[in-house]
C-alpha cells in the first residue's frame, strides 16, 4: 500500500494511499490519469454548474465536490465519464440548491445571479465561453432564479446539455416522464418571461453608448425613447441598500427616472460584455462599484440588471475579465 504522505494529484491534495468505495487500492498512477481526465471536463462541468446555481463561488465547490467522488468512486464500468461527472454534478447542485432553499427565512427582493465578465481582450478565453455560451445571459439566470430546485435541474441538464430524461429522472427521484414534466414546466416559464436578445454585438452597444450618453447628459426623452415601454430594471445592492431605492423599478418612465442616478460624478465605466452581452463596469478609485448587464431586443433595452453589492463585487474583482 505504500507509506503515508502528502502528494498532488491534479485538483486536490490526498494524504497516504487511496482506496474506492469497494476498498480496492488506487495507485499514484491510477490516480493522476483519473485526475487528468477530470481535468478535461472541469469546464464544462464548472458551466454546467454556474446555470445550475447562478454564483461562480458556489459552482467551484460542486466542482470540487464531483472531484472528490470522482476519487472516491470505483469507475471501472463507467462507459462514458463526461456523462456520469454531468449527472454527479447535477445532483450536487440539486442539494446545494434545496439547502438554499431551506435557510432562506424571507423572500429575497432581488438577487441577481454572480455575473461572468468579459473584455475584448479577453482572445477568446474557453472559460468564459463555456460560461456564456447560448446566450445564458443574467435576465435568463433570473428566471431560472424563480424555478423549484427539480425544475431547475431537469430544465438546465436536458435543455441546454442534451442530458436525456431517463438520467434526470432518478437524480430527481422521478420517473423519465416525471422528469420531462419538470423541463417542460420551466420551459414555459422561461419562454413567458425572457426575450431573444438581439445578435448584433455592435449595434448593442451602440444602444448602451447612447443610453450612458443620455444619463450623463440629464436627457430624460432620450433615455425613454431608448427603453421598451415595458422595461424592467432589476438592482441588487446588498445588505446596505439604501430604503428609498426600490430594487426592482418596472416602466420606461420610472426606469429613465432611476437611470439618472447612473450618472453620478466620480465614477469611471467601461464596456464590457456580462454573461456574453453588451454591459458596463463601473469602478471608483479603481474598484469595482457596479456592473451593469442589459438585455436589448429588436434594437430597444428591454431589461437591466445592476449588481451593486459591494460584498459580492469585491470578490468578482480581480477575476472578472
Amino acid at each position: 500500500m505504500g507509506g503515508i504522505g502528502w502528494r498532488y494529484v491534479g485538483p486536490v491534495w490526498f494524504v497516504g494511499a487511496m482506496t474506492d468505495d469497494v476498498g480496492r487500492d488506487v495507485t499514484v498512477a491510477e490516480q493522476q490519469l483519473l485526475a487528468q481526465r477530470f481535468e478535461e471536463q472541469r469546464t464544462h462541468l464548472r458551466a454546467v454548474a454556474y446555470r445550475m446555481l447562478g454564483s461562480l463561488t458556489e459552482a467551484d465547490d460542486a466542482v470540487q465536490e464531483a472531484w472528490l467522488r470522482l476519487s472516491r468512486a470505483d469507475t471501472d464500468d463507467v462507459a462514458n465519464l463526461a456523462a456520469w461527472l454531468t449527472t454527479v454534478t447535477g445532483r450536487i447542485c440539486l442539494d446545494m440548491l434545496r439547502s438554499r432553499t431551506a435557510r432562506r427565512e424571507e423572500p429575497l427582493d432581488v438577487r441577481l445571479p454572480d455575473p461572468v465578465i468579459s473584455y475584448d481582450d479577453d482572445g477568446g478565453d474557453p472559460e468564459h465561453e463555456a460560461l456564456t455560451a447560448d446566450a445564458v445571459g443574467l435576465a435568463l439566470l433570473v428566471v431560472l432564479e424563480t424555478l423549484t430546485p427539480a425544475e431547475r435541474l431537469a430544465f438546465v441538464l436536458h435543455d441546454l446539455f442534451g442530458v436525456p430524461f431517463t438520467e434526470i429522472g432518478p437524480i430527481v427521484g422521478r420517473t423519465p416522464d416525471a422528469a420531462k414534466m419538470l423541463a417542460s414546466r420551466a420551459r414555459r416559464r422561461v419562454r413567458s418571461g425572457t426575450l431573444e436578445p438581439d445578435a448584433d454585438p455592435r449595434r448593442q452597444r451602440e444602444i448602451v453608448e447612447a443610453f450612458l450618453a443620455a444619463a450623463r447628459a440629464g436627457d430624460f426623452g432620450a433615455l425613454v425613447e431608448l427603453l421598451d415601454p415595458d422595461v424592467v430594471l432589476r438592482a441588487d445592492m446588498g445588505a446596505a441598500a439604501p430604503a428609498d431605492l426600490t430594487p426592482l423599478v418596472i416602466g420606461a418612465t420610472a426606469v429613465a427616472g432611476r437611470a439618472l442616478l447612473f450618472a453620478q460624478p466620480g465614477g469611471s465605466p467601461e464596456h464590457a460584455l456580462v454573461n456574453g452581452t453588451a454591459g458596463v463596469v463601473t469602478r471608483r478609485n479603481g474598484r469595482m462599484v457596479a456592473v451593469l448587464g442589459f438585455t436589448i431586443t429588436n434594437g430597444k433595452i428591454v431589461a437591466i440588471d445592476v449588481l451593486a453589492d459591494p460584498k459580492r463585487l469585491s470578490r468578482l474583482d480581480g477575476v472578472a475579465g
